[in-house]
């Protein structure tokens, strides 16, 4: 990371401590509404879900907005957006108010986000022009790989800071949240070099300029029916990653493990993405984009085929560990500890095809940006890139609990819900290097890759 400048720097160690300041308060969220003021499930459920409906869903007008301001004004906005959120979640005693700072919530990480990868994006470029300057047909490490490690060492330590304030109650996590944001909105705002609205604040040199009328065509991404369909295409990693928070714990309750064995999963995949983020990098870089991707897919397909082979029906209530779950007899040591294992080695597997992907796709979007659009189109095609996801990861769920359910009442094949995300992993393996072949071709923009033809 030395090698990329001293803006690219601060903003990746931005990512670290936005998420940081997220995950030292977001994971505690429920349990303070439920216990310390007493709203009923829907309530929090609802709060919950218009937090994440209002980032995903906003990320394309954020990203829309990162174009016209420029980068720095839209990460500076979304910064103070949070913080308003956190100050009226700390303020909060009834439903209405932990409703709108949630909602504020997310719509500082909709601000913040695609302006970041935006502006991110053309440090890669120019870091890409230098590498080959440098050292030609030498491959470099995408500044996207850095960005994945330091926003999971927020992630990582930000619930163990969450957890050590929770002794003096949730306002102490806010306070910790809001003085976090306040600090990196002040660093932010002397750092940032100022750029003019439209225009890159580090575009690479001889990068062109945006057209009079791109202006005019904000969503011209949205008729770019290539981009669109590699967004969701590769949303599916989303929707894969996210069943650590949803499809996993039940599988977990299913198998007669507890709940403390979940914090030991999201424990093991934030040490795997430390440990392994640069060396998987390393090996897509050598694979190339289109067989990164390919690879990717087939590991997270693994994932989910293995989770569907070895799944229990409900109503076994972890027979498979030898005890019967809720209400039933604790599994034995050996029987728990193969499907620690067991659980383990498919959250491993769906990591190393998440680690594969993410940073190939972020670093494959600006591809997609016809030449008129160059200079001023990425805040939107990010955006537009998030809110696909947030939506894919709404239907997946959607579908897979009505899969659960209907599984479980019909006494199904108890590995039935996960057939369909095992299937689109197959399909985004398959067809997205067919998608990205030939696209260098119609687009200025892109990674270390340019020069050469993507491989399939």
């Amino acid at each position: 990371m030395k090698s990329h400048l001293p803006e690219t720097r601060i903003l990746l160690g931005t990512q670290m401590v936005f998420n940081l300041g997220f995950y030292a308060v977001i994971p505690f969220l429920a349990g303070a509404m439920g216990g310390d003021y007493g709203l009923d499930a829907a309530a929090v459920g609802l709060v919950l879900g218009a937090r994440t409906f209002s980032q995903q869903g906003m990320f394309l007008f954020g990203g829309l907005l990162a174009d016209r301001w420029g980068a720095r004004r839209a990460i500076l906005t979304g910064c103070l957006v949070r913080i308003a959120g956190y100050a009226t979640l700390a303020a909060a005693s009834d439903f209405t108010l932990f409703l709108l700072g949630a909602v504020l919530t997310g719509a500082g990480g909709a601000l913040f986000s695609p302006a970041l990868e935006s502006q991110l994006s053309h440090a890669d470029r120019a870091h890409a022009d230098a590498t080959r300057e440098r050292a030609p047909g030498k491959g470099r490490r995408s500044v996207f790989v850095w960005l994945a490690i330091t926003g999971e060492m927020g992630a990582l330590v930000g619930p163990l800071l969450g957890a050590a304030l929770l002794g003096w109650g949730f306002d102490a996590a806010l306070a910790a949240g809001i003085a976090i944001f306040v600090a990196v909105t002040v660093l932010l705002w002397f750092r940032l070099p100022a750029g003019s609205p439209g225009k890159p604040e580090t575009a690479g040199a001889g990068e062109p300029e945006a057209s009079p009328g791109q202006s005019r065509s904000a969503l011209g991404c949205l008729k770019n029916r290539r981009f669109v369909a590699f967004c969701l295409l590769a949303s599916t990693n989303m929707v894969a990653y996210n069943q650590l928070y949803f499809a996993f714990p039940l599988e977990l309750d299913r198998r007669g493990l507890d709940a403390s064995w979940l914090a030991m999963l999201f424990l093991l995949a934030s040490v795997l993405t430390l440990l392994l983020q640069l060396p998987v990098a390393a090996a897509g870089q050598r694979l190339g984009p289109g067989r990164a991707m390919s690879a990717g897919f087939l590991l997270v397909a693994a994932a989910l085929a293995a989770a569907a082979l070895t799944s229990v029906p409900a109503e076994a209530g972890g027979s498979v560990a030898g005890g019967s779950g809720v209400g039933g007899s604790v599994p034995t040591g050996s029987a728990e500890a193969g499907a620690v294992a067991l659980m383990a080695g498919i959250v491993g597997t769906l990591i190393l095809g998440h680690m594969l992907l993410t940073p190939t796709i972020l670093s494959l979007i600006p591809r997609f940006i016809p030449l008129e659009g160059a200079a001023s189109g990425r805040g939107a095609y990010y955006g537009l890139s998030a809110t696909c996801g947030g939506i894919a990861v709404l239907a997946g769920n959607a579908l897979l609990g009505w899969l659960l359910d209907l599984t479980e009442r019909n006494h199904w094949w108890p590995g039935t819900p996960w057939l369909p995300m095992v299937g689109l992993a197959v399909l985004a393996a398959l067809m997205l290097p067919r998608l990205l072949h030939g696209i260098h071709r119609t687009s200025t923009l892109g990674t270390a890759t340019d020069a050469a033809p993507m491989p399939n």
